[in-house]
Protein backbone atom coordinates (compact mmCIF):
# COMPACT_ATOMS: atom_id res chain seq x y z
CA UNK A 1 0.00 0.00 0.00
CA UNK A 2 1.24 3.19 -1.39
CA UNK A 3 1.87 5.62 1.71
CA UNK A 4 0.83 9.28 1.55
CA UNK A 5 1.22 12.15 3.57
CA UNK A 6 -1.82 14.00 4.13
CA UNK A 7 -0.89 17.44 2.87
CA UNK A 8 0.88 15.64 -0.07
CA UNK A 9 -2.26 13.23 -0.92
CA UNK A 10 -4.45 16.43 -1.12
CA UNK A 11 -2.55 18.20 -3.56
CA UNK A 12 -1.77 15.36 -5.66
CA UNK A 13 -5.50 14.15 -5.49
CA UNK A 14 -6.26 17.96 -7.30
CA UNK A 15 -3.83 17.31 -9.84
CA UNK A 16 -3.33 14.04 -10.53
CA UNK A 17 -4.62 10.92 -10.04
CA UNK A 18 -1.47 8.16 -9.98
CA UNK A 19 -2.25 8.61 -6.17
CA UNK A 20 -5.49 6.38 -6.36
CA UNK A 21 -3.48 3.30 -8.52
CA UNK A 22 -3.62 -0.11 -6.66
CA UNK A 23 -0.49 -1.85 -6.30
CA UNK A 24 0.38 -6.01 -5.88
CA UNK A 25 2.99 -7.06 -3.10
CA UNK A 26 5.62 -9.40 -5.81
CA UNK A 27 5.83 -12.93 -4.75
CA UNK A 28 8.05 -14.32 -2.11
CA UNK A 29 11.25 -15.58 -3.59
CA UNK A 30 11.08 -19.53 -2.85
CA UNK A 31 14.48 -21.15 -1.03
CA UNK A 32 17.18 -22.11 -4.15
CA UNK A 33 17.02 -25.96 -3.71
CA UNK A 34 15.31 -29.05 -1.47
CA UNK A 35 16.66 -28.26 2.68
CA UNK A 36 18.05 -24.90 1.44
CA UNK A 37 18.06 -22.59 4.24
CA UNK A 38 15.98 -19.09 4.28
CA UNK A 39 18.18 -15.94 3.93
CA UNK A 40 17.69 -14.45 7.74
CA UNK A 41 15.80 -11.09 7.72
CA UNK A 42 17.34 -7.85 7.29
CA UNK A 43 16.47 -6.17 10.45
CA UNK A 44 14.15 -3.43 10.01
CA UNK A 45 14.45 -0.27 11.48
CA UNK A 46 13.67 4.15 10.88
CA UNK A 47 16.13 3.95 7.95
CA UNK A 48 13.86 1.39 5.95
CA UNK A 49 10.37 3.03 6.54
CA UNK A 50 12.15 6.51 6.12
CA UNK A 51 13.69 5.71 2.51
CA UNK A 52 10.85 3.72 2.00
CA UNK A 53 8.06 6.60 2.21
CA UNK A 54 11.17 8.96 0.40
CA UNK A 55 10.87 6.58 -2.73
CA UNK A 56 7.58 6.58 -2.26
CA UNK A 57 6.79 10.41 -2.62
CA UNK A 58 9.51 10.77 -5.18
CA UNK A 59 7.53 8.42 -7.61
CA UNK A 60 4.38 10.47 -7.12
CA UNK A 61 6.33 13.74 -7.47
CA UNK A 62 8.14 12.27 -10.56
CA UNK A 63 4.49 10.68 -12.13
CA UNK A 64 3.09 14.25 -11.61
CA UNK A 65 6.34 16.20 -13.07
CA UNK A 66 6.19 18.41 -10.27
CA UNK A 67 8.59 21.20 -10.63
CA UNK A 68 10.47 21.22 -6.87
CA UNK A 69 13.49 22.38 -5.41
CA UNK A 70 14.91 19.56 -3.63
CA UNK A 71 17.13 21.36 -1.31
CA UNK A 72 13.10 23.63 -0.04
CA UNK A 73 11.54 19.97 0.16
CA UNK A 74 13.75 18.61 2.74
CA UNK A 75 14.20 21.91 4.14
CA UNK A 76 10.71 21.51 4.66
CA UNK A 77 10.31 17.91 5.90
CA UNK A 78 13.08 19.24 8.54
CA UNK A 79 11.35 21.87 9.68
CA UNK A 80 7.64 20.30 9.99
CA UNK A 81 9.14 17.56 11.55
CA UNK A 82 11.35 19.55 14.53
CA UNK A 83 8.32 21.68 14.55
CA UNK A 84 10.54 24.87 13.95
CA UNK A 85 8.91 27.82 12.82
CA UNK A 86 8.26 28.05 8.96
CA UNK A 87 10.45 30.09 6.70
CA UNK A 88 7.02 30.97 5.03
CA UNK A 89 4.07 32.36 6.45
CA UNK A 90 0.54 29.69 6.02
CA UNK A 91 -1.17 32.15 3.64
CA UNK A 92 2.02 31.98 1.66
CA UNK A 93 2.53 28.34 1.58
CA UNK A 94 -1.13 28.01 0.39
CA UNK A 95 -1.29 30.95 -2.35
CA UNK A 96 2.07 28.69 -3.45
CA UNK A 97 -0.02 25.62 -3.40
CA UNK A 98 -2.70 26.63 -5.09
CA UNK A 99 -0.53 28.19 -8.05
CA UNK A 100 1.22 24.67 -8.13
CA UNK A 101 -2.56 23.02 -8.34
CA UNK A 102 -3.43 25.79 -11.07
CA UNK A 103 -0.28 25.00 -13.18
CA UNK A 104 -0.97 21.33 -13.29
CA UNK A 105 -4.13 21.40 -14.11
CA UNK A 106 -3.66 23.85 -16.91
CA UNK A 107 -0.55 21.28 -18.03
CA UNK A 108 -2.80 18.38 -17.60
CA UNK A 109 -5.27 20.50 -20.21
CA UNK A 110 -3.16 20.97 -22.86
CA UNK A 111 -1.55 17.45 -23.00
CA UNK A 112 -5.25 16.30 -23.30
CA UNK A 113 -5.73 18.49 -26.25
CA UNK A 114 -2.67 17.90 -27.98
CA UNK A 115 -3.64 13.98 -27.68
CA UNK A 116 -7.04 14.48 -28.81
CA UNK A 117 -5.68 16.35 -32.50
CA UNK A 118 -2.83 13.32 -32.32
CA UNK A 119 -5.40 10.70 -31.99
CA UNK A 120 -8.34 12.09 -34.78
CA UNK A 121 -5.08 11.86 -37.28
CA UNK A 122 -4.91 8.09 -36.35
CA UNK A 123 -5.62 5.17 -38.85
CA UNK A 124 -8.99 3.98 -38.52
CA UNK A 125 -9.87 6.28 -35.86
CA UNK A 126 -13.37 8.32 -37.16
CA UNK A 127 -14.41 11.71 -35.54
CA UNK A 128 -18.27 12.74 -34.85
CA UNK A 129 -19.56 16.69 -35.15
CA UNK A 130 -19.94 16.42 -31.14
CA UNK A 131 -15.74 15.86 -30.87
CA UNK A 132 -16.63 11.81 -29.91
CA UNK A 133 -13.29 9.68 -31.54
CA UNK A 134 -14.21 6.49 -31.88
CA UNK A 135 -12.66 3.45 -33.95
CA UNK A 136 -13.77 -0.05 -35.05
CA UNK A 137 -11.72 -2.48 -33.10
CA UNK A 138 -13.62 -5.54 -34.26
CA UNK A 139 -16.86 -6.21 -35.90
CA UNK A 140 -19.54 -8.81 -35.16
CA UNK A 141 -21.79 -9.91 -37.46
CA UNK A 142 -23.60 -7.06 -37.56
CA UNK A 143 -27.24 -8.65 -37.28
CA UNK A 144 -29.69 -6.50 -35.00
CA UNK A 145 -30.89 -2.89 -35.17
CA UNK A 146 -27.64 -0.72 -33.35
CA UNK A 147 -28.99 0.41 -29.71
CA UNK A 148 -31.00 3.88 -29.43
CA UNK A 149 -31.03 5.82 -25.63
CA UNK A 150 -34.60 3.65 -24.57
CA UNK A 151 -32.60 0.63 -24.72
CA UNK A 152 -30.32 -1.13 -22.24
CA UNK A 153 -27.06 -2.60 -23.23
CA UNK A 154 -24.95 -5.03 -21.84
CA UNK A 155 -20.80 -4.63 -22.53
CA UNK A 156 -17.84 -5.53 -21.29
CA UNK A 157 -15.17 -2.38 -21.04
CA UNK A 158 -12.08 -1.01 -19.76
CA UNK A 159 -11.65 2.73 -19.10
CA UNK A 160 -8.12 4.80 -19.11
CA UNK A 161 -6.77 7.91 -19.04
CA UNK A 162 -4.77 9.50 -21.80
CA UNK A 163 -1.32 8.47 -19.52
CA UNK A 164 -2.39 4.48 -19.94
CA UNK A 165 -3.82 4.49 -16.10
CA UNK A 166 -6.88 1.89 -16.30
CA UNK A 167 -9.67 3.77 -13.65
CA UNK A 168 -12.28 1.45 -14.05
CA UNK A 169 -13.33 -1.91 -16.38
CA UNK A 170 -15.47 -4.65 -16.20
CA UNK A 171 -13.08 -7.54 -17.36
CA UNK A 172 -11.08 -7.06 -14.25
CA UNK A 173 -14.14 -7.82 -12.14
CA UNK A 174 -15.04 -10.84 -14.80
CA UNK A 175 -18.24 -9.91 -15.57
CA UNK A 176 -19.71 -7.77 -18.42
CA UNK A 177 -22.36 -4.99 -16.57
CA UNK A 178 -25.75 -3.41 -18.21
CA UNK A 179 -27.20 0.13 -17.87
CA UNK A 180 -29.74 2.41 -19.84
CA UNK A 181 -28.05 4.09 -22.92
CA UNK A 182 -29.33 7.45 -21.59
CA UNK A 183 -28.21 7.06 -18.52
CA UNK A 184 -24.17 7.37 -18.79
CA UNK A 185 -22.43 10.33 -19.90
CA UNK A 186 -22.85 11.82 -23.38
CA UNK A 187 -20.01 10.27 -24.97
CA UNK A 188 -21.15 6.54 -24.24
CA UNK A 189 -24.43 7.40 -25.28
CA UNK A 190 -23.73 8.48 -28.76
CA UNK A 191 -21.12 5.92 -29.11
CA UNK A 192 -22.88 2.85 -28.18
CA UNK A 193 -25.64 4.28 -30.97
CA UNK A 194 -22.77 3.30 -33.45
CA UNK A 195 -22.57 -0.62 -32.29
CA UNK A 196 -23.96 -3.61 -33.16
CA UNK A 197 -23.93 -6.40 -30.64
CA UNK A 198 -20.67 -8.68 -31.54
CA UNK A 199 -18.49 -5.09 -32.22
CA UNK A 200 -15.65 -3.71 -30.24
CA UNK A 201 -14.71 -0.24 -30.16
CA UNK A 202 -12.67 1.90 -28.62
CA UNK A 203 -14.33 5.71 -27.99
CA UNK A 204 -11.89 8.35 -27.10
CA UNK A 205 -14.26 10.67 -25.35
CA UNK A 206 -13.01 14.91 -24.68
CA UNK A 207 -13.94 16.28 -21.74
CA UNK A 208 -17.17 17.73 -22.69
CA UNK A 209 -18.68 14.39 -23.60
CA UNK A 210 -17.68 13.09 -20.31
CA UNK A 211 -17.35 14.39 -16.86
CA UNK A 212 -16.26 18.02 -18.20
CA UNK A 213 -14.95 20.12 -15.20
CA UNK A 214 -16.07 18.83 -12.23
CA UNK A 215 -14.06 15.55 -12.82
CA UNK A 216 -15.58 11.91 -10.61
CA UNK A 217 -14.31 12.22 -7.61
CA UNK A 218 -10.35 11.04 -6.77
CA UNK A 219 -10.81 8.44 -9.82
CA UNK A 220 -10.81 10.93 -13.13
CA UNK A 221 -9.74 14.26 -12.67
CA UNK A 222 -11.36 17.95 -14.12
CA UNK A 223 -12.07 17.88 -17.52
CA UNK A 224 -9.97 14.81 -18.28
CA UNK A 225 -10.21 13.07 -22.18
CA UNK A 226 -11.36 9.64 -21.53
CA UNK A 227 -10.60 6.32 -23.49
CA UNK A 228 -12.88 3.40 -23.42
CA UNK A 229 -12.80 -0.11 -25.18
CA UNK A 230 -16.30 -1.16 -25.38
CA UNK A 231 -17.93 -4.75 -26.17
CA UNK A 232 -21.53 -4.40 -27.05
CA UNK A 233 -22.54 -8.12 -26.03
CA UNK A 234 -26.50 -7.88 -25.85
CA UNK A 235 -29.23 -4.92 -26.41
CA UNK A 236 -32.72 -5.64 -24.43
CA UNK A 237 -35.41 -2.57 -25.88
CA UNK A 238 -37.42 -0.51 -23.58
Amino acid sequence: MKIRLLAIAALLCSASLTSNAQETLPAATPPAGPGAAAAPAEKLDARHWSYAIGIDMGKSFAANSLPLDLDSLIAGLRDGLSAKAPQYSPEVCAQALQQLATQQMSSMQEKDKQFLVTNAKAQGVQTTPSGLQYKVISKGKGEGASPTKADTVTVHYRGKLINGEVFDESYGRGEPTSFGVGQVIPGWTEGLQLMKVGDKFEFVIPAELGYGARGAGEVIPPNATLIFEVELLGVKGK
